[in-house]
């Protein structure tokens, strides 16, 4: 078994080392840095342009200290006046002072307080949402769908899976990189940045109450790792696990997995098959690509096909689920359908993204 060691296994968790956290997909917002900063510039610019409405008029204010009004006095009146502090050392005196007061200043007073105090609530109302949803989301969150990694394989198998209906919102992301969880978001799905193989981490994607866990990290040594602890977690999610080397599926299966799937040895045998005859290949690519052509599809046998044999029915059947067992449709111990078993059937697909591969051309030998 090629794994690698503890010591390897150490620098690589320290690679991924990440403040793990959950991410809700939403709406593109500005930074709150960002929204602050741009409060403060347009208070700036208020500030200013009371000042210079003061200063315009400076002949008409008078100031306890010296009795005129330079520019200094003008912006400092425009803060004590924005502010609402009005410690009424520099007064207006003039009836256009006060009429610009009137109706220029205290517009301005009002707009300075809305900005600054608007930022304060927009904040705490930002973050006090935030907690709200993110409690909300762990508290309705059951039978969902978690998966570890997000590359090619990860994305690949969740979009098969919702391409059978399972809702978005019912998905959670684990992966150590804040870049692939800002990816994850934008397809919609929940995510949590961290180490999937740290219990801490698959809690808070409520691994414990996860129905299925699709495991397909880049390495096989963390495809075990995950594993072992997801197990541990939860005793009752269907766990299927992806690795590079044949080698691991044994140790894939003692840990916990409920499938494995050999990602290179897939892949090899689809191409051999392609070199055998490429209008197989297609075809099999093609029951694998779920949503578009034939697909593959597990259902119940329903009370109308019970004691009839599997060709005997109307859909096209591959095999019989019958227990723990898998059999072929042409398994003399199959005999008739019971109401007990479950069928593995080709269908066609939705004819409004219907892709037979009769329709495609086949590749030139």
């Amino acid at each position: 078994m090629k794994l690698p060691g503890h010591d390897a296994i150490a620098r690589q968790a320290g690679e991924h080392l990440v403040t793990h956290r959950v991410v809700l997909p939403r709406k593109v917002v500005e930074r709150p840095i960002r929204q602050v900063l741009k409060r403060l510039i347009m208070a700036l610019v208020v500030l200013v342009a009371t000042a210079m409405v003061v200063y315009g008029d400076h002949d008409g204010y008078h100031d306890n200290a010296d009795g005129a009004v330079d520019l200094l006095d003008a912006f400092y009146y425009a803060t004590v006046t924005l502010s609402t502090t009005g410690y009424g050392d520099i007064t207006p005196v003039s009836d256009g002072a006060r009429l610009a007061n009137i109706f220029v200043i205290t517009p301005l007073r009002v707009l300075f307080l809305i900005i600054l105090v608007g930022t304060t609530l927009e904040v705490l109302t930002e973050r006090t949402r935030e907690e709200w949803r993110l409690n909300r989301w762990r508290s309705t969150l059951r039978d969902h769908t978690v998966v570890i990694g997000f590359g090619t394989k990860g994305r690949s198998a969740i979009r098969t899976v919702c391409a059978t209906g399972l809702r978005k919102e019912q998905v959670v992301v684990v992966d150590p990189s804040s870049k692939v969880i800002d990816a994850a978001n934008a397809e919609g799905y929940a995510g949590v940045i961290g180490d999937a193989t740290r219990s801490d981490v698959l809690k808070r994607a409520e691994v414990h109450r996860a129905r299925q866990i699709i495991v397909a990290p880049q390495r096989d040594d963390t495809s075990v790792l995950v594993t072992l602890t997801a197990r541990q977690l939860n005793r009752s999610a269907k766990i299927v696990a992806a690795v590079r080397e044949e080698e691991n599926v044994p140790l894939l299966k003692q840990s916990g997995a409920d499938a494995v799937i050999t990602s290179s040895g897939a892949a090899g045998r689809l191409l051999g098959l392609s070199v055998l005859s490429p209008a197989a290949g297609m075809v099999m690519e093609d029951l694998i690509q779920q949503g578009s052509g034939l697909d593959l599809v597990e259902r119940p046998v329903v009370r109308a096909e019970v004691g009839r044999k599997p060709r005997e029915t109307d859909d096209l059947v591959v095999s019989v689920i019958r227990g723990h067992r898998v059999l072929g449709y042409d398994d003399p111990s199959v005999g008739t359908l019971q109401l007990t078993d479950r069928l593995i059937t080709i269908v066609r697909a939705t004819p409004a993204i219907q892709v037979t591969p009769d329709t495609r051309p086949l590749p030139d030998e």
